[in-house]
């Protein structure tokens, strides 16, 4: 199984990026996919999720409104549009996966596997 995170960059306040996670080894279909985040000096956090099923997504109070969540089974993709950057998404972004029962919420799920991370700094 791999996870493969991409996209991550420089980008100016204000800015926008679009992160990937190209997966493979697993089918997407039975999996939950979530994006989490490492700040310098701080603790991994969570940041979005999308359940399996009817891609129902949810985001911490800090994504709410900026983030967007999505996923392409056919394509073993799913990709987090992020928009109105701030110097505070500076981080190290992972994606994960879970397998998960049908439209269960993914939210505080035990996420088993992890891609190596994309540099996200916003700088200006």
């Amino acid at each position: 199984v791999q996870l493969q995170a991409s996209g991550g960059g420089l980008v100016q306040p204000g800015g926008s990026l679009r992160l990937s996670c190209a997966v493979s080894g697993l089918d997407l279909n039975y999996y939950a996919i979530g994006w989490f985040r490492r700040a310098p000096g701080k603790e991994r956090e969570w940041v979005s999720c999308i359940r399996r099923g009817d891609s129902t997504t949810s985001y911490s109070d800090s994504a709410k409104g900026r983030f967007a969540i999505s996923r392409e089974n056919a394509k073993n993709t799913v990709s987090l549009q992020m928009n109105g950057l701030k110097p505070e998404d500076t981080a190290v972004y992972y994606c994960a996966a879970v397998m998960a029962g049908y439209r269960r919420p993914c939210v505080g799920l035990d996420y088993n596997y992890w891609g190596q991370g994309t540099l996200v700094t916003v700088s200006s």
